[in-house]
């Protein structure tokens, strides 16, 4: 029997905060409630856009804990869980387990700049150890390790991976691995400077792991949604350049940036980044408000609208 598959759209949330940095979790039951109405298949909670490098360990086992007690429908509720070290990082999935959790989604740690050969090995002993499915992250655009098509598919072949995200700047390893159908859920990441969304979807992907969902969930459940039948390359060529203005916005600055300072703006949960990172304001977030009332958002979500032209005169 082949694994379980993970299609359409798989949100990378945004960590809410209050004003005082600590995790509002109030507003994480609405984000995540949010994202159940709108279709999304799976939530990615503490990964990059969740800010997890800047959360303490304390804080990272309580978020496991009381968003899975927030857990409703069929949405699934993965976990960011690597940690520095190989052992660190399966302490965390363990403790994700223990709560309950759907799976865990594992990059190579950061900032050491581990061969690649390092971390094809520190993927499959997390993997060997883990209790829950896990998911791969190839993420040199934070991490510099840069996995080969060959070294993800070795990887694919083990039976606890069911994900694989991809976020190389090499779009041809798109092709390399859809022809290759390894028995896992391909997915890539929404960034249109990476350009992966349109050949993965168009080569069999399974979705997308994307954090744009943060801010327009349905459009892309819409983006997200598997090849299946006829009509689909062509509803997904129309959703998906309606909203490339918003793709570029939320990759416009580092990660969460942009996104979290947009949902702060229409009255969703977010609060404010820790430091270092800090809000956008100005003429940059003003941008984002006009993407935001050019594409309807107010109607279509209830978003709330500061006057743009009072943004960009601050």
């Amino acid at each position: 029997m082949g694994k379980r598959r993970i299609t359409g759209s798989f949100v990378a949330l945004i960590t809410p905060m209050n004003s005082d940095y600590s995790i509002d979790m109030g507003g994480f039951r609405t984000l995540l409630g949010f994202q159940r109405d709108a279709g999304s298949s799976a939530v990615l909670i503490m990964g990059s856009s969740g800010e997890v490098s800047m959360l303490t360990p304390d804080e990272r086992h309580r978020i496991v804990a009381e968003t899975m007690r927030m857990k409703e429908g069929a949405l699934e509720h993965w976990y960011g869980c690597t940690g520095p070290t190989t052992e660190a990082t399966i302490a965390y999935v363990n403790q994700a387990a223990s709560e309950g959790a759907d799976g865990a989604i594992i990059a190579a740690p950061a900032y050491i700049c581990a061969s690649t050969t390092d971390i094809v090995r520190f993927f499959l002993d997390v993997a060997d150890a883990s209790p829950v499915p896990i998911g791969i992250y190839n993420n040199p655009p934070r991490v510099q390790t840069d996995l080969s098509a060959e070294e993800i598919l070795e990887i694919a072949a083990h039976p606890n991976v069911l994900v694989n995200k991809e976020s190389t700047g090499r779009v041809g390893q798109v092709a390399q691995v859809c022809a290759a159908k390894p028995d896992i859920s391909v997915m890539c990441c929404c960034s249109p400077n990476l350009g992966l969304i349109v050949p993965t979807m168009a080569l069999g992907g399974h979705g997308t792991a994307n954090m744009t969902g943060n801010i327009i969930p349905r459009e892309m459940v819409e983006i997200s949604r598997p090849w299946d039948e006829e009509a689909q390359p062509m509803r997904f060529r129309q959703t998906y350049l309606e909203n490339l203005p918003m793709l570029h916005f939320v990759y416009s600055a580092i990660n969460p940036v942009p996104v979290k300072s947009l949902m702060a703006a229409v009255g969703l949960p977010a609060g404010p980044m820790r430091k270092p990172l800090t809000a956008l304001s100005g003429e940059h977030l003003a941008r984002g408000l006009r993407v935001v009332h050019d594409l309807g958002l107010e109607e279509r979500y209830g978003y709330r609208m500061p006057d743009p032209a009072m943004m960009a005169a601050e």
